[in-house]
């Protein structure tokens, strides 16, 4: 069942690649538990089909990056890129992206959160495997207040420029 606007969002883990230690995360993948994550914060999540790819990095992405400040004036706290990749790939991605401290890039690895969100997209008979649909949503506190899911092959309501519309 995909998650709707109200839900709770459902237990799970992410993976993030650091690249600095510091307290609490050693170099390399650490795991990212999303209740944690945005319990008494309100987090942009935003996910896509896979890094390195045309319209995630052409348009996805950068669209995050050029409003983190519009976002951060409207009471956001923190934004989340997911895909169904490796925490590794995720950096380099980040590193290509140049994400820094804006975008916090997670990795989806098995496709366990996608699945869990009801969000997964099979494009096996592509020889991509089990990814996550574009999307987009708002989550105060755990609970998600807006959901932007596109349409196969499209890029029209989960950019950030929507977001903001719906922040007000």
């Amino acid at each position: 069942m995909t998650i709707k606007v109200g839900d709770k969002l459902p237990a799970g883990t992410l993976m993030e690649f650091v690249e600095v230690e510091k307290e609490g995360c050693s170099i390399g993948p650490n795991p990212v538990n999303i209740e944690d994550l945005t319990r008494g914060r309100k987090v942009v999540i935003f996910g896509l089909p896979g890094a390195f790819t045309p319209t995630c990095s052409a348009k996805h992405v950068p669209s995050y990056l050029a409003n983190y400040d519009k976002l951060k004036a409207k009471g956001v706290d923190t934004i989340v890129c997911m895909a169904v990749n490796d925490a590794f790939v995720m950096g380099a991605w980040a590193r290509d992206q140049k994400t820094g401290d804006k975008v916090r890039m997670l990795g989806d690895g098995s496709a366990d959160y996608s699945k869990a969100l009801g969000l997964e997209l099979d494009l096996t008979a592509k020889g991509l495997g089990v990814r996550c649909q574009r999307f987009s949503m708002l989550v105060d506190n755990g609970i998600v207040k807006t959901l932007n899911i596109e349409a196969p092959g499209k890029y029209e309501v989960s950019d950030a420029e929507t977001m903001l519309k719906q922040l007000g």
